[in-house]
């Protein structure tokens, strides 16, 4: 992991905004994959498999589950971990915030059996996902947990991001969905919306990329 030099941007209120809009907008998007009842977001199905299980919040489990990745990466880079590393913490309390309050807005929805319905609800809830990273990423703060334990296994392992986001975001499904059937008989947290929101997240961020980056070259081609 190489050493950087982190000084404070000129632009950090400006970032700031998008950082945590970004976040928000995410946290809406998942809210929307809950109502759907078809299935959350890989990472997602791990908190949601406990809340229903137990009823436990789904804002606190997810903040749990970031503080524990967290804890991995101290333990997976030893020396190389950063104290910087540590705001993974308080975004993951923010992000954890976030989705209890967009879920509690969520349930004024009423959930419906109509599976097209249920299907609108995951598409909008893939469309905000992918919005919200749109904006996350490019603020270029604090990583969320989730990425930032993918980022440890990747240089510990020496193995590719992109691999190892794959097999990571497997391995939460395959544990929430065996959790799910071992306590509820059902796969509860998986399903086709986990499936879905998988194929087309990145595909729909990388439209909506195209689509900003034409946005923001035709002024300069108008002058």
């Amino acid at each position: 992991m190489t050493e950087k030099k982190y000084k404070i941007p000129k632009d950090l209120p400006k970032r700031l905004l998008m950082y945590f809009f970004g976040l928000f907008i995410m946290t809406a998007g998942i809210s929307f994959s809950v109502i759907s009842d078809l299935g959350v977001s890989p990472l997602s199905t791990i908190p949601y498999a406990v809340t229903l299980y137990c009823g436990f919040d789904m804002g606190l489990g997810t903040t749990i589950m970031h503080t524990f990745f967290v804890l991995m990466q101290i333990i997976l880079l030893r020396k190389h971990f950063r104290p910087f590393m540590l705001l993974q913490i308080p975004a993951g309390i923010v992000f954890g915030w976030f989705t209890t309050l967009c879920n509690g807005w969520a349930e004024m929805i009423p959930k419906t059996d109509s599976f097209v319905l249920q299907l609108v609800f995951q598409l909008i809830s893939i469309l905000l996902v992918a919005i919200g990273i749109h904006f996350y990423l490019p603020a270029n703060l604090i990583p969320l947990a989730g990425e930032g334990i993918v980022n440890a296994i990747s240089f510990v392992f020496k193995l590719s991001f992109p691999k190892v986001k794959v097999g990571f975001d497997i391995g939460a499904v395959v544990l929430a969905g065996s959790f799910c059937l071992i306590t509820l008989g059902n796969l509860g947290s998986v399903g086709i919306g986990t499936v879905l929101s998988a194929l087309l997240t990145g595909t729909v961020l990388a439209f909506i990329n195209k689509i900003t980056a034409v946005l923001k070259k035709k002024p300069k081609e108008e002058q």
